[in-house]
Parts: C-alpha cells; structure tokens; sequence
C-alpha cells in the first residue's frame, strides 16, 4: 500500500470553519439563517480560504436547545431547507475545494423523535432508552442523583412519567438518552453515518463523545469514582471501532468533542482505529497569558505524539464567550461556572489580543476550527433577558446568560436592514453591528477578516511540520517551523514591554504594526521568515 496522499490527509491541517446556519444567513427573510442563505455566501467562503465548513445540527428538531434535540436525522429542518438544498450545498461547497462536516448527537435524540414517542406509548421502544422506576415508598424520588450536564444546574436528570416511570436525559428533558447497550441503537447510528456520507460529507463532528455509554446499574454518583457511571466509560472504544469501519468505507473523518482532563485517556480516543481528530479544550480555555498557553500547547502536542494524531486548535465556538470579549476580561479564560451579567470588557484590548491569538492558533501544527464571526471580530453580545432562548440560562435559575451571546445572526451589508442578515433576526443584533459588517471589512487592508485572509493565504507555507520554540524574554512566545521555502517564524508579545524580534529575512504578516523601533508591541504577533 502507497503512502496517503495530501488529499486523503486534508483534515491533518485544515481550517475547518463552523457554520451555525441558523445565525450565518438568511435566504428567504424569514429572520433564521437557512441553507440558501450558506449557498449564497460559499463565493465568501471560498474567499476567505477554509477547507471545510463543519454545520452544527441540520436536522429535524422542535429546537429546545438549538437543534442538538434531533427528531430525524434524515430529514432538514424546514427553518433551514431541504435534503435536497443540503445536497446541492454540499455539492456546490466540493466544486469550490470546500468539503463539508454534518453533526450527530449521539447521546440522546429529541423527545419529538419517534422512538421516544412510541416509548410513551408503553412501545418496546422503551428498551432504546433509560426507563426505570423511582425510589421511595412511592416511587416518588429519581432513580439515581446524577447531576446535570448544564454547568451551574440543579435540576435533576430524571424526568417522571404519569405512569410513574422515569426516564434519563444528561441535558435537558426533551432530550432523553440512549441506551447504547442496545444494538439497534447502534444499528441506526452506523446508518447515519452511511446516510450522509453517501450524500457526499467529508466527516462528521460527534457531540458529547465520550457520555453515551452509562453503567447498566446507574448507581449514585460518587466524586471520584473510578469508573465514571456515565463519562469516559471503555465501552466508547469498541462504538468508535465500529463507527470508524463504516468512516473509512467512505474516506470520511471524525472530530470528537472530547471533554476529558485525563490526557491519556483523552489520547485513546485517537487510536488509528477510532477517531481521527478531538477537540483541544485546553487551548480554548486558557487565558491570555503566555506561560499557560506555551503549557497548553506542550502538553496537547504531547499527548497527540504518541498515537500520531494531528491536534486542534480553535478559540472560539457556538457555546462560549467570543474572543473578543473574553480577551478584553480581567479573567481571560473560560469557564461555564463563571459567566455572568454584566461583566467588564475592554473591547479594543480584546480585539488587540484576538488579532493576536488568531495568528498563533493558526501558526500552529495541526487543524484549525474557526467559529463564525471570529473573522469579522464579532464580540458577545448582551441578550436582553427577555429574548434570551437558551436553555442553559434557564436551568441556572437566570443567573447563566446563556451561549445565545456568540449566536446572533452576523451582519453582511454594513447599509442593509439587519445588516444584511435577511430578515429580522430570531435573535436581536446590537446597536452598532452593521459597524462590524463583512462587507465594510472587505475594503478595509487593517480589519479583522482582511487578517483572516491574509494568514489562511500564507498558512499552507507553515507545512505539518513540527514546532520547535526559540528563546524569548519572559512573556513572549517564539517558535519556529520548517516552511516550504525555509524556517517560519511565529512570535507573540504577552509581556507589558515592546520585545526585539528574532532575526529574519522578512515580515510575512503581523496582526498589528510594529513600534517605530521595529519592536514588537505588547498584545501583537507576527509571522516572519527566517
């Protein structure tokens, strides 16, 4: 057998863009963001240079938590299309060099989803979920206490029946779990799979990895526990095994979102034989600050070593604070447990940091994933709570704002209604969005997208080649990588002082100007080459 070629390796380094369709565009006015209206910006696309689009749930879905509540996989939900403008999208984005990702949700399926309607209906289907009787004299109390997936919830994941039965859901109770020990979940999965990618997917993201296998018992929770009753159980793998057979039958690829602070154990998961790439949380989370990042990048890079599994790296997605904003914030990081009302923001300091940490991620070794409006600078927006729909907002008792902040529909045409999004949006623009308009941005060589271009045009020269840092002044990051026409060099000021730069032949691009010595000023990053 010959090498694989640069085509069959496209996912090792690629910059896959995430397309939540109902922010992205709207075709038909209606106020949702729809497949026509993703068809009609592929030209953009394309432009902005990303090899793949990954879309966030498609499907059929009463939409209780953005789509990720599923009802058929095989049908597009009518707010966004047909599976027939599915395909032409698919098909048009391929011509273009664009390939396309779909998301499955494997944990759990909307209650709306036939299955879980025939298993109200007292169905054999029941198997296919977690039923189980409650405790108590009466039945009265949840079967077990395990806490919700919703980070600051208390409410229970077990939901009473008129019959007295309970029923499982990790999240919310429209979503109930599957029973992955049952093979006909199995079955209908592999069966997705085949099913988009023979409508000509290049891969498929898989939600929520490493929650679907449950210990058959569901005892209490106990902290610590070894193993978990429903997290990074080792029943994933022989799943994943499977799944991977029904991928290569295709060419087809995965992205696990794989929470797990275990890297050995998060490293099984990229096995040659499971899944082909996850998702770098470490990375996504850590703050602006030099030390933690070098660390973060160590340490993911290490734990993909030994398996030979390309990292990812990525700063932003459809569940957390922009970068923007979260980069203007005393506390850079991110964290569920901390998000709150109301919380300062320098806006022009975040942006600062934005342009900068876009030019490192993507100087990296590895696969970029690049969230909607990342390239336009977008920051969070402050949703009145009035038009708040996430039920993550409600499930903390309204103290959560919610991810609804990273989701409002993008400005397009800096002089159109709604900004050029189509018709009013499904969630509020704020004042000022037009000013962050793509079209305004195009014609400006010092906006946030015209960087974006810029660096995804240079970023092939950078290679797959490994990373090897250079010696910098305490808060700032040097490394450099063999090019294809000599050694890049990727440098990031953290520290408060303007830092000399490494010798070099010439400046390739850099996220601010330098200081009228040729130093590098504080919150700014440049590509060189050596």
């Amino acid at each position: 057998m010959g090498q694989p070629t640069h085509a069959q390796n496209w996912w090792r380094s690629a910059v896959i863009y995430q397309v939540y369709v109902r922010s992205f565009a709207d075709g038909d006015g209606d106020g949702t963001g729809d497949l026509a209206g993703v068809r009609a910006k592929l030209p953009y696309l394309a432009e902005l240079g990303v090899d793949a689009l990954w879309f966030n749930p498609w499907y059929l879905s009463p939409m209780k938590d953005g789509g990720y509540d599923v009802a058929d996989y095989r049908v597009i939900d009518p707010a966004f299309g047909t599976l027939a403008e599915a395909e032409k999208l698919i098909a048009e984005a391929k011509e273009l060099g664009i390939r396309t990702l779909v998301d499955i949700v494997p944990n759990h399926v909307s209650d709306q989803h036939p299955w879980f309607r025939a298993a109200l209906a007292q169905g054999p289907e029941r198997e296919l979920f977690h039923f189980r009787p409650g405790r108590g004299e009466h039945g009265e109390l949840p079967p077990n206490d395990w806490p919700s997936q919703f980070a600051g919830s208390a409410e229970p994941v077990w939901t009473r029946l008129p019959d007295g039965t309970w029923y499982l859901h990790l999240f919310t109770p429209e979503q109930p779990d599957l029973n992955w020990a049952h093979p006909a979940v199995r079955q209908e999965h592999e069966e997705i799979l085949r099913f988009w990618f023979e409508r000509g997917v290049a891969g498929v993201r898989i939600d929520s990895a490493a929650l679907l296998a449950k210990d058959p018992d569901l005892p209490d929770f106990v902290e610590g526990r070894d193993p978990h009753p429903y997290v990074d159980r080792d029943e994933l793998h022989d799943i994943y095994r499977s799944w991977r057979t029904v991928a290569d039958a295709y060419d087809g690829i995965f992205v696990g979102e794989v929470w797990l602070p275990d890297t050995e154990r998060f490293a099984r998961y990229l096995r040659p034989d499971e899944l082909h790439t996850a998702f770098n949380f470490s990375f996504l989370s850590c703050p602006w600050d030099a030390g933690r990042l070098r660390t973060s990048i160590d340490e993911t890079l290490a734990e993909h070593a030994p398996i030979g599994a390309p990292a990812t790296w990525v700063l932003c997605n459809h569940d957390v604070t922009r970068t923007v904003t979260r980069y203007g914030r005393a506390d850079s990081g991110f964290d569920f447990a901390t998000k709150a009302f109301g919380t300062p923001t320098d806006l022009a300091l975040g942006a600062r940091r934005a342009r900068a940490g876009a030019l490192l991620s993507l100087a990296l070794p590895g696969a970029v994933y690049l969230y909607q409006g990342e390239e336009l600078g977008l920051p969070e927006a402050e949703i009145p709570r009035d038009r708040i729909q996430d039920p993550m907002h409600f499930r903390s008792g309204g103290i959560d704002p919610g991810r609804d902040g990273c989701r409002v529909p993008l400005p397009w045409t800096a002089d159109a209604p709604y900004a050029g999004f189509g018709g009013e949006p499904w969630l509020p623009q704020p004042s000022g969005w037009s000013a962050y308009a793509a079209d305004l941005q195009a014609a400006d060589p010092g906006s946030m997208l015209s960087l974006y271009r810029a660096a995804l045009t240079i970023r092939p020269e950078f290679g797959d080649g490994p990373l090897t840092w250079l010696p910098t002044p305490e808060g700032v990051l040097a490394f450099a990588r063999p090019g294809q026409e000599g050694r890049l060099l990727c440098v990031v000021n953290l520290a408060d002082a303007p830092a000399d730069l490494p010798a070099h032949s010439r400046l390739l691009l850099g996220s601010g100007p330098l200081d009228p010595q040729g130093r590098l000023p504080k919150d700014t990053a440049v590509w060189l080459r050596g």
